[in-house]
């Protein structure tokens, strides 16, 4: 026989603060985050809320590199040049002519280079290239 009755509230741990002290688990260190935190790499029950967004989330975004730029070229073929224009002087400065195609027209091109098969297409149609300020002749 039970000689002392536990009080009723002693009984409760979980009704209003599931076991824990009234202050514990309102802190930032035991919450867990708020909005987007946790989306890492393991985070696939988030997987379909990040792919519904209208943004893109994933990846990189905005320039990767701040030191390099890429130089980048632009190119043309001589087969391009064949269906757009006409016998007569072109000016692509600023382009690099590539070999790729055969040329019947005789054109006069103004080019920033050219490789080695384009010249020679070139000069075999009757033609001629002229590289800023330079006219170059094999």
């Amino acid at each position: 026989m039970k000689l002392k009755k536990r009080k009723k509230s002693s009984r409760m741990g979980g009704h209003r603060t599931h076991g824990y002290s009234a202050k514990l688990h309102k802190g930032k260190g035991s919450r867990g985050g708020k909005g987007m935190a946790g989306t890492g790499k393991r985070a696939d029950q988030k997987k379909t809320l990040i792919l519904k967004l209208k943004e893109k989330y994933f990846g990189k975004k905005g320039a990767t590199s701040k030191k390099t730029k890429k130089k980048r070229t632009k190119i043309v073929n001589l087969q391009e040049i064949e269906k757009k224009f006409n016998e007569g002087e072109i000016d692509l400065s600023g382009y690099k002519i590539l070999g790729k195609g055969e040329l019947s027209k005789k054109f006069i091109i103004k080019a920033k280079s050219a490789s080695s098969s384009a010249i020679d297409k070139i000069k075999k149609a009757g033609g001629e290239i002229i590289f800023e300020g330079k006219t170059k002749s094999k």
